[in-house]
């Protein structure tokens, strides 16, 4: 039997359960779930994985520590993992969460930020060591985290220390000299920085500049480069950011969460690849479609699939400034793809993706019409 057959098989097993099933079955029947996920997962449509997802979170609540933890470890290292379940192990008992806070990429920056702010230090620590901490979770870990989860935080090489965090810190280590010796020990352009926070800090960094160091030319001004980068909204596609942006997506997806509210969020913040891969799943285009678009700065393409969802026009044109385009779209492309928008109706739009999806079902043949050139 084929390992998608005994999940279907696993499935009905769980139904079958009642209150009289003894513990040790449940905790088996859970471990033996979240396994066969690991193995199928590759290979899973949204409608099975949210059949995992179901069936993980409500065993989650039948077990004890141990189970939680042995699923947790077998989700962390998932590219794709049922997003209810992942949230809520990760917002479980340090034993539980550590695994998944750690290496899980299913957990995307405002899940992380919101376990920051509401769960303890050992669960921010853990998040301090990822081998990625963005900006914001790094901010966030500034803000909330006690002196364990912020020095894990400086640290870390791969953290992402922007003008609001080092703000903090730098205020941080008028009070503490261990969080003072590991900021020395960054590289940090200080001077160049003195104008970008408060007076407050602005103290500390007299301090922390006066120990002459030779400086790294790839950390110096490397705030400023950060800031620079979100300015341009990281124009260029990188596969790796896809592949991590798309998987929080459809976790995301999965929490019944993804709406024009977190796509303004991605624009916001300038999340490009995740308002790319947001878009893909809204609207149901295959994700390698949604690349070609990016590449080929199809404009046209996007400005038609995204007036069939009834966004307004300010939030369209916040998105199209943010996505991974090839190149960085200029302010002369933004007002014609804003024009074009007003100009399409939404039945309009609709008619002309609909015979775009009709089309993409079939061979395409010469002469055959590409969403691009019809709209």
């Amino acid at each position: 039997m084929s390992e998608l057959a005994d999940g279907q098989r696993a499935f009905s097993t769980f139904r079958a359960l009642n209150e009289d099933v003894h513990l040790g079955e449940r905790e088996q029947l859970f471990r033996n779930m979240a396994q066969l996920f690991s193995y199928v997962s590759d290979r899973c449509d949204d409608e099975q994985v949210a059949q995992y997802d179901e069936v993980l979170c409500q065993l989650a609540e039948l077990v004890e520590v141990e189970a939680r933890a042995h699923v947790a470890r077998l989700l962390a290292p998932l590219e794709r993992a049922p997003g209810t379940v992942v949230v809520k192990l990760a917002n479980d008992d340090i034993e539980v969460a550590k695994p998944l806070l750690e290496f899980s990429n299913v957990l995307s920056d405002d899940d992380l930020i919101d376990i920051i702010a509401n769960q303890g230090e050992e669960h921010r620590k853990a998040i301090a060591g990822r081998s990625h901490v963005s900006e914001r979770v790094g901010e966030a870990i500034a803000e909330h985290g006690g002196s364990s989860a912020v020095a894990e935080l400086v640290r870390n090489i791969n953290a992402e220390l922007g003008p609001g965090t080092l703000d903090k810190l730098a205020t941080r280590a008028s009070r503490d000299p261990a969080i003072a010796g590991d900021l020395r020990g960054r590289g940090i352009d200080w001077k160049s920085l003195r104008g970008e926070i408060d007076s407050v800090a602005g103290k500390v960094l007299e301090s922390l500049g006066h120990e002459h160091r030779p400086l790294d030319p790839v950390a110096a001004g490397k705030v400023n480069a950060v800031v620079y980068t979100r300015m341009r909204n990281r124009a260029g596609f990188n596969a790796n950011e896809w592949k991590v942006a798309y998987n929080q997506v459809k976790a995301l997806s999965d929490r019944k969460q993804l709406d024009e509210r977190a796509l303004a969020r991605f624009a916001r913040f300038g999340y490009g690849h995740h308002a790319a891969a947001a878009l893909s799943v809204m609207l149901g285009v295959a994700p390698e479609v949604m690349v070609k678009w990016l590449a080929m700065q199809d404009y046209a393409a996007i400005s038609v699939a995204v007036k069939t969802l009834g966004i307004g026009a300010d939030l369209f044109s916040a998105v199209v400034m943010t996505l991974p385009w090839r190149d960085l779209p200029t302010e002369a492309d933004r007002q014609g793809v804003s024009r074009r928008y007003d100009a399409l109706t939404r039945e309009e739009a609709k008619g002309i993706f609909d015979l775009w999806r009709d089309h993409s079902f079939r061979k395409r043949h010469a002469g055959e019409p590409h969403l691009s050139v019809i709209a």
